[in-house]
């Protein structure tokens, strides 16, 4: 387990270097950002660099651990599919080859013959990242890989990484937007009961440095397995004042918004962008709660944050099975889980968390928020 978790940093940093290269490389960010206008507008395509840029990285991923974990290969989902078409319509299946200039010349073909853009992808792809320094050692977790499955989101939060806004992070506050929003998430889980047992989230984003202009990246990872609870964050203390804060998207419902503001009161409403980092921010403390009520997110977007609360003790529940639960506190019922989709659904929906979400640090704060949103929605 502690091997497995070695290799999800390390290719959680290989896909953040992936990230951070399509916006520094002049070239490869043309392509991220250039909407495609007139006769080229329909081609299916560069219009969407920023898709190659996730599957890229979903698929580094899933041929990094499959080959060092084979049991696992066939239990590694991410959010997109790997098959494109380029600009002459071929279809081509988008893999990580066993060389650079074999990758290099796959990834060509998808682009349309962009041979300079698929050299510098193929590059990062195969660069290995300075080794990420964690205190795993020692870590021993009795589950075998034949009995996990993997949650890959690449690049959550897209549009902020696609606009590129640079915020400078203040210690202990919320930053609601900007490139430190988007960030790769890579969770794991039983097969068995689908709960999440291990997260990685790598912040590509989170530090600039003034000389070069170069960007470096933050991890973040948890362990929760039986007794065994791990975290590279320590468990944040009640910040001062007391009160409730909780972190919610600008679109959340007004009838949300005002039963929290009564609660909480309105400067206790904080709002952001990404679900992956809105939990992050309760993992980290710039927030108690992040509610949900809309069936936005998915599998891939809270596996990986997920398996972090619980490491320090909350958690992340559906909020429909919550408002309906006549039990005073949650029960494993209600937390989310990451093995069966709802096959009543096609496509991605079969994914999606279809009961919204409360992500929480602590019971007594989930049950807090639950009274108040019943009967409201």
């Amino acid at each position: 387990m502690a091997d497995l978790l070695r290799l999800l940093l390390r290719v959680a940093e290989k896909a953040a270097n992936v990230a951070r290269v399509c916006r520094q490389e002049a070239h490869l960010f043309q392509l991220l950002v250039q909407e495609k206008t007139g006769d080229d507008k329909n081609k299916k395509f560069v219009q969407d660099f920023k898709t190659l840029a996730d599957v890229v990285i979903q698929e580094m991923i899933r041929h990094d651990v499959g080959a060092k974990f084979p049991e696992m290969a066939g239990f590694i989902h991410g959010e997109e599919s790997n098959k494109f078409e380029n600009g002459l319509g071929e279809s081509v299946t988008v893999t990580v080859c066993g060389t650079e200039e074999e990758t290099a010349a796959l990834l060509a073909t998808v682009l349309d013959g962009d041979h300079t853009a698929a050299s510098l992808l193929a590059r990062a792809i195969h660069q290995d990242p300075a080794s990420t320094d964690t205190s795993t050692d020692g870590l021993t977790v009795p589950l075998s890989p034949s009995e996990l499955g993997i949650w890959i989101d690449p690049i959550d939060a897209t549009s902020q990484y696609i606009e590129g806004r640079e915020e400078v992070l203040e210690e202990g506050h919320l930053s609601p937007s900007g490139l430190h929003c988007a960030l790769v998430l890579i969770g794991v889980y039983l097969r068995s009961t689908g709960e999440p047992v291990m997260g990685v989230i790598n912040q590509p984003f989170n530090c600039k440095d003034p000389a070069s202009g170069r960007w470096s990246g933050k991890h973040f990872w948890g362990v929760s397995c039986g007794s065994t609870n791990v975290c590279s964050v320590s468990r944040p203390k009640d910040g001062p004042g007391g009160g409730l804060s909780v972190v919610l998207s600008s679109s959340e419902k007004q009838v949300v918004k005002e039963a929290l503001s009564s609660l909480c009161g309105p400067d206790k409403l904080m709002y952001a962008s990404g679900a992956g980092y809105k939990i992050l921010c309760v993992i980290q403390g710039l927030a108690d709660v992040y509610v949900l009520s809309e069936g936005s997110t998915f599998k891939w977007d809270s596996c990986a944050p997920h398996a972090l609360l619980r490491a320090l003790g909350g958690g992340v529940v559906d909020l429909k099975k919550c408002l309906k639960s006549s039990s005073a506190i949650q029960d494993h019922h209600t937390e989310l889980t990451y093995h069966q989709p709802h096959t009543e659904y096609k496509g991605a929906d079969r994914w999606a968390n279809h009961g919204g979400l409360v992500a929480y640090r602590d019971c007594s704060q989930l049950r807090s928020i639950i009274g108040p949103l019943k009967g409201k929605l």
